[in-house]
């Protein structure tokens, strides 16, 4: 079983770019995907407007995506919380990637077929503020909704599990760096055990 972690920030630097390669040193066996560094083109073309139609092919540097995902049984996602949601380009990435055909279908007859029922996927959320105030804001939940089921489990996959790195911008480097090793640690806790249930 192998797993591909994706990060997506700018800067090789960040704190976010730290925690995803914790997490796929805690792995072992992870692929290393970094959107930004890689340049991929967020940015719903023509030729992907095309596809959802059902009147293009699948743009090269799409299927090379879903051709890496492919090879993986986990996907870990490692992302910065923006606007209580994800970066552009992570977002922009999923709507390219993740698309008809590849990630669900329709069958004849209408028939909604969901197509990446072999994969898991797990999140990793950088955030700046505390756990309280996500819980008073209800921003667990909305990320449960938008990204566990509205991704994840509308394509069929499983939810691995979502895991965050609460106050990020005030914490000092010491407790970060505690933090991001239990973290990282749970993460590929949780990839292992998901991995022995696909075998048994």
């Amino acid at each position: 079983m192998t797993s591909l972690v994706v990060v997506s920030h700018p800067s090789p630097d960040s704190l976010t770019h730290h925690v995803a390669h914790a997490v796929a040193r805690a792995i072992g066996d992870a692929g290393f995907a970094d959107l930004a560094a890689e340049g991929f083109d967020p940015r719903f073309s023509e030729a992907d407007v095309n596809l959802y139609q059902g009147k293009g092919t699948t743009p090269p540097d799409v299927a090379a995506e879903q051709r890496r995902i492919d090879r993986a049984d986990n996907l870990v996602l490692v992302f910065p919380m923006y606007w209580w949601s994800m970066p552009a380009l992570l977002k922009g990435w999923i709507d390219r990637v993740f698309v008809s055909g590849w990630a669900y279908d329709y069958a004849p007859g209408g028939e909604f077929v969901k197509k990446l029922d072999r994969l898991t996927v797990h999140v990793v959320v950088v955030a700046g503020d505390d756990a309280d105030s996500f819980e008073r804001h209800r921003i667990h939940e909305a990320v449960r909704t938008q990204i566990e089921r509205g991704i994840i489990e509308y394509c069929g996959a499983r939810v691995g599990s979502t895991t965050y790195l609460h106050e990020s911008d005030t914490k000092s480097r010491e407790t970060l760096a505690d933090e991001i090793v239990e973290l990282s640690t749970t993460v590929a806790e949780r990839v292992s055990a998901r991995t022995q249930l696909s075998f048994s």
